[in-house]
């Protein structure tokens, strides 16, 4: 019972944390990419909103529910493919807090444009850009840590 509790609430948390995460990015850069000022500042808005609902709240519980299950499982975090999923989760998430900040600026930066009636400013676009910047490599290191914790190699 304590195996499937651990591995579920892990599991949820992982698709929690990942989809929530893919669609929020999908949304903004499609609405970036339109140039719609009003439609960027809603969104933002949306995105940031859900980053500190669903995002933050899975990066903090994702490790606790891994190490719920490491227990469980009586699996020493030393464990190759174990330690290389903690390290890639690191990257991803040390990627994903410099991300945080810039959706919070370019929000600021598309509702100031919107009520202004103004289109995007150019520092809107440095935003996004390093915003897109992070998010590969954080999108990259999500996606090889799903895949380690179902392939187990090793």
């Amino acid at each position: 019972m304590d195996y499937l509790l651990a591995k579920w609430l892990h599991v949820l948390s992982s698709a929690l944390l990942f989809g929530a995460g893919v669609g929020s990015a999908f949304h903004l850069l499609l609405a970036s990419l339109s140039g719609r000022t009003v439609a960027v500042a809603v969104v933002a808005r949306q995105v940031v909103w859900a980053d500190w609902l669903f995002t933050a709240t899975t990066v903090v519980f994702q490790p606790a529910s891994g190490w719920y299950l490491l227990q469980v499982l009586q699996l020493p975090a030393s464990t190759p493919w174990v330690r290389d999923a903690i390290v890639l989760y690191a990257l991803a998430v040390a990627c994903w807090l410099p991300v945080v900040v810039l959706q919070m600026r370019m929000r600021r930066l598309a509702e100031a444009a919107a009520a202004a009636g103004a289109p995007l400013p150019p520092a809107y676009r440095r935003c996004l850009l390093a915003w897109v910047a992070l998010g590969v490599p954080a999108f990259v290191a999500f996606v090889a840590v799903f895949w380690l914790m179902v392939a187990k190699p090793g």
